[in-house]
């Protein structure tokens, strides 16, 4: 147990950022008057703060942000990706100023709040990144108390009680209870949010913590799109008669989620059913396969990550949220490997050769960030039309 009895705090502090090796630091509360536990992360990117904390991927976990400016453009109802965010709470440089923005409904503060999410500001963020670089996402605890008052020893006591994300399963913390379907389209100036018309497809989205973005994206291809929840079974997947199905992305271990859903993903692939999968999807894909994951030291999460698809050429700025990584030398023969990122070197991307099957560990919704790898929602309707061609074929020429 740390000595926090020699720890001065600071005038006017109201919260403070516990990290499991000892480290304190003290800061000014924002949001809700609260205590939570998670993996401290960070993430680089410029804007997209509230998407960033609403995507489901970021349960349990506190994100530092290296930007010092969020909250400068308020909050508002349409810029979100999950009604009830997941995650911890956040960390930040600068006290968040008025909102400066015309699309905005409501103070950050105000939003945080109303989510029960607790933030910390006045934080050497650039410190703290170096520290997470350099020794791996710690786990840590973030308290906001408006009057000051710390038991750090009893704060430190709670954070050791708690073991971390690996061999979590918290998919089901934040996945649908029950089928819905998906026509909402992505969101242009000037008109907002569109509807598609649903034309001759239909696509079943295994829902393990989907982004609505990713789902936009789906419906933005002209098909009709299914959500189910990440526990659905294969008979009743089937009973929907999809066209293709999708694997989203999602929080945690994706071995312990993998319990039960790559038994589910096997059976999908040996009907030679279409499957495309971003994220933990990529990763449960992979385990389905026969490979493995394992959880990285310092994870992705930014929108300025380069990817190059080795199918082109091209270089692609993408946005990126895991902890966790395919292992490559553990792929079976028959998968290809398809994307690489261009900052460590890790599995990006994979296709089966003999299925029609495809997956990207970035996240080509870009909800925020840049859309350069839009594309892979039309080359999944592609492969969709290119396995039903040749079905047809075969059954004529039988």
């Amino acid at each position: 147990m740390p000595d926090f009895s020699s720890s001065q705090k600071p005038k006017n502090a109201t919260a403070c950022l516990l990290l499991n090796d000892g480290t304190l630091i003290w800061g000014y509360g924002i949001g809700a008057e609260t205590t939570k536990i998670g993996e401290v992360c960070f993430n680089t990117s410029m804007t997209g703060y509230q998407e960033i904390l609403t995507d489901p991927s970021y349960a349990r976990q506190i994100i530092t942000f290296t930007f010092p400016h969020i909250g400068n453009v308020g909050t508002n109802a349409e810029d979100i990706e999950t009604l009830d965010p997941a995650c911890c709470g956040l960390v930040l440089r600068e006290r968040i100023t008025d909102p400066s923005n015309w699309r905005s409904t409501k103070h950050l503060d105000a939003w945080l709040k109303d989510h029960d999410l607790p933030g910390i500001t006045g934080v050497d963020t650039r410190a703290l990144t170096q520290k997470i670089r350099d020794g791996g996402a710690p786990n840590g605890l973030l308290c906001v108390n408006y009057k000051g008052k710390f038991d750090l020893d009893k704060l430190f006591a709670q954070l050791q009680k708690w073991s971390g994300l690996e061999g979590a399963d918290l998919a089901q913390e934040v996945m649908c209870n029950n089928d819905y379907n998906w026509d909402e389209t992505v969101w242009a100036l000037g008109t907002g949010y569109g509807k598609s018309e649903a034309r001759d497809l239909h696509i079943v989205a295994i829902d393990y913590g989907a982004k609505r973005n990713i789902l936009r994206c789906l419906a933005n291809t002209g098909a009709k799109v299914t959500v189910v929840s990440g526990k659905t079974s294969t008979q009743d997947i089937m009973k929907l008669k999809p066209d293709g199905v999708f694997l989203s992305n999602g929080p945690g271990d994706p071995a312990a989620t993998g319990a039960y859903a790559v038994p589910v993903i096997k059976e999908l692939l040996e009907a030679d059913m279409p499957l495309f999968g971003i994220c933990l999807g990529h990763q449960m894909l992979t385990l389905a396969l026969g490979g493995k994951t394992r959880k990285m030291g310092l994870g992705h999460r930014g929108a300025n990550h380069p990817v190059k698809d080795l199918q082109t050429g091209k270089v692609e700025i993408t946005s990126q949220n895991h902890g966790f990584e395919v292992i490559e030398d553990t792929l079976p023969d028959n998968v290809e490997i398809t994307h690489v990122s261009l900052f460590d070197e890790s599995n990006e991307g994979i296709r089966v050769k003999d299925k029609p099957a495809f997956s990207v560990q970035h996240h080509p919704e870009a909800s925020p960030g840049p859309q350069d790898s839009h594309y892979l929602f039309d080359r999944f309707i592609e492969m969709i039309r290119e396995t039903q061609d040749t079905t047809t074929k075969t059954k004529k020429s039988a």
